[in-house]
């Protein structure tokens, strides 16, 4: 009981420590006040490799700031995107769903919100020519969103996210390198919206990969979410460590060091 104690405050006290690293930046989208944050690499990189975090539907959070840390702590820049801007915050579920749907129905607005953090990560001291952009539900569709865009990147990974796009939306070469880590029981991903997206994929002649995880549904990255599959959102243990081991061999691939 003790050794649990200590295990615990360390763990807390890394947190902190972690969290204290971040800084907050204010940055804009005309009018739009947005509130971003930047984290510095512990230990610096020659190539100065850099992260775009886009975070899930309730906006930036403790999650995105944990991932934040934790990749500084591998040496990387990284900058967590604020997708809604200051007073547009959603207050619960139902209206995160709807500004998460917003933009993923005004998907060049999403585009420029992304484009726009991307160019506060690279002030922050990131290489613009050494850039992976990665997101977490609402967050992932952002990343795949940000290879349709063909934003200037060296790879987009997705957890758990939206892989739907309109289909009546021109199709374009997808030129960065694509990694969709997925839950094999996200209720809120059909199948129909899994072939369209890996045909979309193959008519892209995209460099792609897509990395399903058992047991798992949506949101298994979060602790936050419980451990209950049947409510569609839950925390797979196993299914995060896989996956950011996966993050890991995928930024190790696509980044110059």
């Amino acid at each position: 009981m003790k050794n649990l104690k200590y295990f615990i405050l360390g763990v807390l006290i890394y947190s902190n420590a972690s969290f204290g690293q971040l800084k907050a930046v204010a940055y804009k989208d005309a009018s739009q006040v947005l509130n971003g944050f930047k984290i510095s690499p512990v230990k610096k990189i020659p190539q100065k490799p850099g992260i775009l975090i886009l975070p899930a539907w309730h906006g930036i959070d403790t999650a995105s700031k944990e991932i934040a840390g934790d990749l500084a702590n591998l040496g990387y820049y990284a900058f967590i995107a604020d997708i809604y801007g200051e007073g547009n915050y959603p207050k619960d579920n139902a209206e995160a769903g709807q500004k998460s749907g917003y933009y993923k129905t005004n998907y060049k607005e999403y585009q420029k919100r992304i484009s726009l953090a991307l160019q506060q990560l690279i002030k922050s001291g990131a290489n613009p020519n050494n850039i992976v952009v990665i997101g977490y539900c609402f967050g992932g569709t952002g990343a795949l969103e940000a290879a349709r865009g063909q934003l200037n990147l060296k790879g987009v990974v997705s957890f758990h996210g939206g892989l739907g796009r309109d289909t009546s939306r021109p199709t374009e070469a997808i030129t960065t390198k694509v990694l969709v880590c997925h839950g094999a029981d996200d209720p809120y991903v059909s199948a129909e919206e899994i072939t369209t997206f890996q045909q979309e994929m193959r008519d892209t002649k995209a460099d792609w990969q897509m990395i399903y995880y058992a047991n798992a549904v949506h949101g298994f990255t979060n602790p936050e979410y419980g451990n209950d599959n049947s409510k569609g959102a839950a925390y797979n243990a196993t299914a995060a460590r896989r996956s950011f081991e996966h993050l890991k061999l995928f930024l190790n691939e696509v980044l110059k060091k």
